[in-house]
């Protein structure tokens, strides 16, 4: 399914969580929740605990804008209902998660997105049935232990622009670090969408600081809600 059906609306925020020591992964999708965004991918690196994975697909499951997306793991996102599931470029290749998916008639997974450092990388991921593009990482961040070479912004623009023009229209999402300062010039760099973890997860309310993320994201797309 086409990634645009998933990146639009409140969906071109995506929460990451990470493993807070203030809260829990459940606290902060229901914070992130109440704050207004609808889309979440759940980071359990060390640890998979399927009570929370189905916790927190349950929260908002009436809301057809709703996505909630399991990282890494397929057979958990799978169990818990997700409907979407995040790929890195150490996991399970996405041609094997698509037919797997494809033989699972009853799957509600129906976006599977693709971790990207470069060109080839999105090029790639596209072939292999992408259903959008985590480019990254924008800035150093503690979320990863094996950081991929910083793009920074000039990054992302030659890197969009290459894709463009080579015909490839993925979604992109820009990840890593992302401030709320960062919002408006990565969307004028030609960004679909933004993931942002430390900046909701830490901030001294992380309610408002995603009303914050979500109101700045509609200044730059206000002609795509």
């Amino acid at each position: 399914m086409s990634g645009y059906s998933l990146i639009k609306n409140t969906n071109r925020l995506m929460l990451i969580t990470n493993c807070s020591g203030k809260y829990t992964e459940l606290d902060q999708a229901k914070m992130f929740y109440e704050g207004g965004g609808t889309w979440l991918q759940l980071r359990m690196k060390d640890k998979f605990d399927i009570e929370i994975a189905r916790a927190i697909s349950q929260l908002k499951i009436s809301d057809p804008e709703y996505i909630f997306c399991m990282n890494d793991n397929l057979e958990m996102a799978m169990e818990s209902h997700a409907r979407a599931i995040h790929l890195g470029k150490q996991d399970m290749p996405l041609s094997e998660a698509r037919q797997i998916l494809d033989s699972c008639h009853w799957s509600l997974i129906s976006h599977i997105g693709a971790t990207a450092n470069t060109l080839e990388d999105i090029l790639h991921a596209d072939k292999e049935g992408a259903s959008y593009i985590g480019l990254g990482p924008y800035r150093y961040t503690e979320t990863k232990k094996k950081l991929s070479p910083i793009l920074g912004l000039e990054g992302y623009r030659k890197i969009i622009n290459e894709c463009r023009e080579s015909g490839c229209m993925i979604p992109i999402v820009a990840v890593g670090g992302i401030r709320l300062e960062d919002v408006g010039p990565l969307f004028d760099a030609g960004v679909d969408g933004i993931a942002v973890s430390g900046s909701i997860v830490n901030a001294p309310d992380p309610i408002e600081s995603t009303r914050k993320f979500l109101s700045e994201i509609k200044k730059y797309c206000e002609d795509k809600y």
